[in-house]
């Protein structure tokens, strides 16, 4: 009964004191309704990043539901403009015969998110230096490297999303 009471009486301090579950906040304005997600500027050497990145970002909007995702520029509320200023594909595991078996890719970029609803704009949230890193396994034995690499990038870009996203929404 002890351990009940206490149990209770920390969950209603929690409650109390601001704390929420990730993923389930948002410091943006609630009439703030829709957004745009232009294309990424890509700065890199890596073909197509900035498309993969692009579409992974708005596909975690769209799941979230909190902000309407919109393909004109004139119905959004705010716009989330990025540039892709860094992208890296490292080995950092081989087989016995030397073979890569795990990579870190990497992705930096320059994220900001600006309301256009007044005549002049004005930054909600920016990072000039968001970063991204994650190892991603592959199998050395698969003859089509290319295509695995391609599926790399692909889910990578899918988790930096959940990340940027959380960021954007949660303004960290």
């Amino acid at each position: 009964m002890r351990r009940l009471s206490f149990a209770v009486c920390l969950a209603l301090a929690l409650a109390g004191c601001g704390y929420s579950l990730v993923g389930t906040g948002s410091f943006l304005p609630p009439d703030i309704r829709t957004i745009h997600v232009p294309t990424f500027v890509n700065r890199t050497t890596r073909v197509e990043a900035e498309q993969i990145v692009t579409r992974a970002v708005t596909e975690e909007f769209v799941s979230r539901g909190r902000l309407r995702v919109v393909g004109s520029p004139p119905e959004a509320h705010v716009f989330l403009n990025g540039v892709i200023t860094g992208f890296g594909l490292t080995p950092v595991a081989f087989d016995a015969q030397g073979r890569a078996t795990q990579y870190q890719v990497n992705i930096r970029a320059s994220i900001e998110l600006v309301d256009r609803r007044d005549e002049e704009p004005r930054t909600l949230w920016k990072n000039d230096q968001y970063y991204f890193a994650e190892d991603y396994s592959v199998n050395p034995e698969a003859i089509d490297s290319f295509d695995q690499e391609t599926r790399a990038i692909q889910e990578i870009a899918v988790r930096f999303a959940e990340s940027l996203v959380s960021s954007v929404l949660e303004g960290f």
